[in-house]
């Protein structure tokens, strides 16, 4: 029971930090929440038991925030 309830409350944060990430006027605090995003997804995957999923989601997770990143300073543009 308490994997169930540790596999909820991650559930519970992966939403909260997608609406934040939603709804914030700063870029690179929507990519740093993005990446935390995936940090708890990593860490259901790992709790159902499926770490190749986990690697796979994690190495992702690095690679798109670091292009996001690199893609926004390249822009220039930190808040709208």
């Amino acid at each position: 029971m308490s994997g169930l309830m540790l596999i909820a409350i991650l559930l519970v944060i992966m939403i909260i930090t997608s609406v934040l990430a939603l709804f914030l006027k700063d870029l690179l605090a929507a990519i740093i929440l993005f990446s935390v995003f995936s940090y708890f997804a990593v860490l259901i995957y790992l709790a159902l038991g499926s770490p190749d999923v986990a690697f796979t989601e994690a190495v992702i997770g690095v690679i798109s925030t670091t292009y996001f990143i690199t893609t926004l300073r390249k822009l220039k543009r930190g808040s709208s």
